[in-house]
């Protein structure tokens, strides 16, 4: 009992002290409590401070920002501005490229339908030309095939045929007979070769042409050639109308005719003509002396009438009937007109009134008709045909 006592007293003793030491502890807790709060404030302050700062701070940058923001919009407003005029241009180039674009795309189709319509028409043309061309070796090619399928007689004949050609055009062409002649009388010979019955009318025909060629007048070229040189050589013989200075004297009756006459006024001139007679040479023209000439004028005269008759020589060689018959009318219009019309200026223009009146051209005679039968020889052949197998009448 005096244990549970004491136990009780030492538990409310305990229990005392630890009251004690509660409202110490409380007490203490409250003073350590007034001071954290203390402090705890001041550094809230001091956050509060540093965050009203900060937020100045930041505020200011904010603002500056916001000038630095505005100036560069505005600078992004000319840029923008500058930027719009510079699509508005390339906007209008673009269009005129289009535009330009689509005339050359017009252009280009328009060239293309040409080149297609020219394609076409070079296609066509080929093709006819091809055609053309096709037909023409066909049509050689069964010529060929026809000739490989002749016989000598058909060859002899078609030689025949060519030789009458011959004939016909170096007569009518050239005038020359001698080769129409020895051409027919070749053609003759091949028919002859041939062994064709229908042939005969041919040669018979050949025959006639052959004797009409024999009756044909040839001009002789190397006469009247040599005529003209003839007359070359009477130049120097004809004297000038007109006088020049060194002049050979001539005897009056040469180019006087008044000594033919007997009446007596004539033959006291004549006594005194004779009496003067290379002293003095007289002369008488009808045609007025204008002036006096010079040796070189009077040689001109004279070489002027060769190269007239040298031009009626290059007419007859060429056989050129105009050349011919003009250049001997230039020639007497020269004499008549030079030279004094004595007794050899007449016999010289008579010459050449001979030498005009030679045609150049003969009338030849029409060889074409043997040339005709021949070509016509199936003709030939049926009639020939017709009368072999027609019975005899006795």
């Amino acid at each position: 009992m005096g244990n549970s006592v004491a136990e009780v007293t030492e538990n409310q003793e305990r229990e005392a002290e630890a009251e004690t030491d509660t409202k110490t502890a409380n007490s203490s807790e409250k003073v350590h409590r007034s001071r954290s709060g203390f402090w705890l404030a001041v550094i809230v302050f001091l956050v509060i401070l540093s965050i009203v700062g900060i937020g100045l701070f930041l505020f200011s940058q904010l603002r500056q920002q916001q000038e630095t923001l505005g100036g560069e919009v505005s600078k992004g407003d000319m840029q923008l501005f500058e930027l719009t005029k510079q699509i508005s241009g390339y906007q209008t180039q673009i269009a005129a490229i289009q535009s330009h674009l689509t005339a050359i795309e017009s252009d280009l189709k328009a060239k293309d339908r040409l080149i297609n319509e020219s394609l076409t028409e070079f296609s066509q043309l080929q093709s006819e030309k091809l055609e053309a061309m096709r037909t023409d070796l066909n049509t050689r090619i069964q010529q060929v095939q026809r000739q490989l399928g002749k016989t000598r007689g058909d060859w002899l004949i078609a030689d025949a045929e060519y030789l009458l050609s011959v004939a016909n055009q170096r007569l009518q062409l050239t005038g020359d007979v001698e080769t129409a002649r020895e051409a027919l009388q070749a053609a003759d010979q091949r028919l002859r070769e041939s062994g064709d019955a229908a042939a005969y009318k041919v040669r018979e025909q050949i025959s006639k042409e052959i004797a009409e060629l024999g009756k044909v007048q040839l001009l002789d070229i190397v006469g009247v050639y040599s005529s003209i040189r003839t007359l070359e050589t009477e130049i120097g013989k004809l004297s000038l109308i007109k006088p020049y200075s060194g002049k050979p004297l001539t005897p009056s009756e040469e180019i006087h005719d008044h000594a033919q006459h007997t009446d007596e006024e004539h033959d006291l001139l004549s006594k005194a003509l004779k009496s003067l007679q290379g002293v003095v040479t007289v002369r008488h023209t009808d045609q007025p002396i204008t002036q006096i000439i010079t040796p070189e004028e009077a040689q001109f005269t004279r070489q002027q009438l060769r190269v007239k008759l040298e031009m009626i020589k290059i007419g007859l060689v060429q056989q050129n009937e105009v050349l011919y018959k003009a250049s001997i009318a230039d020639a007497q219009e020269w004499v008549a007109e030079h030279f004094t019309s004595n007794s050899i200026a007449r016999n010289f223009v008579a010459e050449l009134e001979k030498l005009e009146a030679i045609s150049l051209h003969s009338q030849f005679p029409d060889i074409s008709h043997s040339l005709k039968m021949l070509r016509d020889i199936t003709k030939l052949r049926i009639e020939t045909d017709k009368a072999l197998s027609a019975p005899d009448p006795s």
